[in-house]
């Protein structure tokens, strides 16, 4: 399958499914040997995804006492960070607060392994917040391995006491559903197309897409919901089902000077070295340039670039923007060039929607966003304007080690928008955007986010919609530092299957700042620990919110988890 592009694909084996006789019938699976069709695994929470929301999760059940199973589709457990090549994107504060501290613990550990493992200077050694690609996007700029390995330490405890079954390479393809509740999920090995049953008393959909909410019958939603729906500022007047935010599929580069790395011309470099995005508002100019619509005022807007990083001026140099590798953090010799990561406007896919596609369509619009990322690749070592007044810059690398695939390009697209739940409780623009809050509560300074009083975790990122498949250019605003209610994590009707990934009760609008790297971690994180406490009650998750009694005794369960449920 075009899908799994991988490099040295890790083979799961029976080492991380030790256990259960049952465990080892499913590592022959997952080893390429014959399993029986009918083989049947059991645990406490099945998780589908092994992204930052999965694996929070995860920890969040195990340390907890649960048993897990945790499915990933690709070799790479980390989503976000890992199999699509994305530093976090998170908010100024996040060194000290606006995070749980699961999530600040696996920061301090990125930094830990580069400190154990790296020949890194004294003086990047010594630094308190050591972010070793300086990149200008993060605090923590870092490789995609790093993330695969210290998720994978995090894990591998329970993986040696057989309390987590981590299944790499498995995707869900079915469900058995009764009523309001899911029985079981079937996965299927990506490499033999064995299937395994997933049985157990709850799920969570941590998937990029939210590929569990259709098969399980689970009410969603998706693309832009109209202004009469939402009576969002920032809504469209007509609503659009098929119009989400652009995905990209990334990839890493260095530089060597006087070196000729120069691609093969990619069979769509023509159509995308001409294309000019077709936006209700218009963009600036050609794709491939290096100048873009300002997120919030949509004028042109010139960046730099200079592989060397070099100062371009008063422009943003895009290749420190993700750069993941400093080599002056590193002693001399260690790295001959910085490493950067490509995730830019000038890759954002916008000509097709993933979500509900057929494998087909979806293979199609992965690879020529692939055609795109390559194209973009070509045109910066080939025509991409010099300071020196000359064209390209033949000594950039495509480094497909750094992303672990034979083509250099990310494992799996960068998805920002996926199906969401029909919630108990949405989350609109009038509770955490600046401009509306403003407005609905009459005040003009010192306004903040609606409080919520079934607050199960806080985040921040202002709310940022790349363009989209419907045409819309960027929709980019000012929000609040805002809370994650109870509500949102909860399906309208279903009993046991929970969100843990962009797939919450938000609205197009709002999915625009819930949708980042520590957001999703809390989500996952909070809906592991709601399904080990509604459980131990002997409820439903939604009693929870029901009983303000229980809420207020959960909310008190994951303050003690490291929690925050609120702003300082």
């Amino acid at each position: 399958m075009k899908r799994r592009n991988f490099l040295g694909s890790v083979t799961l084996g029976s080492s991380l499914l030790a256990g259960t006789s049952e465990n080892r019938e499913a590592g022959n699976a997952a080893s390429g040997k014959e399993t029986p069709a009918k083989a049947t695994l059991n645990a406490d929470l099945v998780i589908a995804g092994g992204g930052l929301g999965g694996c929070a999760a995860a920890l969040a059940a195990l340390r907890n006492g649960l048993s897990v199973i945790l499915t990933e589709e690709t070799d790479w457990i980390g989503g976000q960070l890992s199999q699509q090549g994305v530093p976090p994107d998170e908010h100024p504060w996040i060194e000290t607060h606006g995070a749980t501290k699961a999530y600040r613990d696996f920061r301090s550990a990125v930094r830990e392994y580069y400190q154990k493992n790296y020949p890194l200077t004294a003086e990047a050694r010594s630094r308190k917040n050591l972010n070793p690609g300086d990149g200008s996007v993060s605090k923590l700029c870092h490789e995609p391995r790093v993330a695969v390995a210290v998720l994978t330490d995090m894990l591998n405890p329970y993986l040696s006491t057989g309390k987590l079954t981590l299944l790499l390479e498995h995707k869900i393809v079915a469900a058995d559903v009764k009523g309001n509740k899911v029985q079981a999920l079937t996965a299927q090995n990506r490499r033999n197309n064995a299937l395994v049953t997933l049985a157990a008393p709850y799920f969570a959909d941590a998937t990029e897409l939210g590929d569990l909410l259709p098969m399980t019958g689970t009410e969603f939603v998706t693309g832009a919901e109209s202004k009469a729906e939402t009576g969002e500022f920032h809504a469209p007047e007509k609503a659009d089902p098929n119009n989400v935010q652009a995905f990209t599929v990334c990839f890493a580069i260095d530089y060597r000077p006087g070196e000729n790395h120069v691609i093969e011309k990619p069979r769509e470099y023509d159509f995308w070295k001409n294309y000019v995005p077709k936006m209700t508002k218009p963009w600036s100019g050609r794709l491939l340039d290096l100048s873009y619509s300002n997120p919030k005022t949509l004028e042109p807007k010139q960046l730099g670039f200079h592989p060397e990083g070099i100062p371009t001026g008063n422009n943003l140099n895009l290749w420190l923007y993700r750069r993941i590798i400093n080599k002056a953090n590193f002693t001399p010799g260690t790295y001959a060039g910085d490493i950067t990561i490509v995730n830019w406007p000038q890759n954002d896919y916008t000509l097709g929607n993933l979500i509900g596609a057929s494998e087909k369509d979806f293979d199609k619009h992965f690879e020529r966003g692939k055609q795109l990322s390559l194209s973009l690749l070509y045109w910066l070592q080939t025509e991409a304007p010099r300071p020196d007044g000359g064209k390209g810059w033949p000594g950039i690398r495509l480094r497909k080690d750094v992303m672990g695939t034979e083509d250099g390009l990310a494992k799996y697209p960068y998805v920002r928008e996926s199906r969401r739940i029909k919630a108990l409780f949405t989350i609109k623009e009038e509770h955490v955007g600046a401009e509306q809050r403003a407005a609905v509560t009459g005040q003009s300074a010192g306004v903040k986010a609606a409080v919520f009083e079934d607050s199960v975790g806080i985040g921040y990122y202002h709310i940022d919609l790349h363009p989209s498949t419907g045409g819309d250019n960027y929709i980019d605003f000012g929000s609040l530092p805002f809370q994650i209610p109870l509500g949102a994590l909860l399906p309208v009707r279903m009993e046991n299957i929970l969100p843990a990934n962009k797939n919450i009760g938000t609205t197009h609008i709002t999915n625009g700042c819930y949708r980042l790297h520590p957001v999703e971690w809390s989500i996952g994180e909070v809906v592991a620990l709601l399904v080990k406490y509604a459980s131990s009650k002997n409820v439903l998750p939604r009693g929870v919110r029901e009983d303000k009694g229980l809420l207020e005794g959960f909310q008190g369960f994951v303050k003690g988890e490291g929690v925050e449920l609120e702003w300082r």
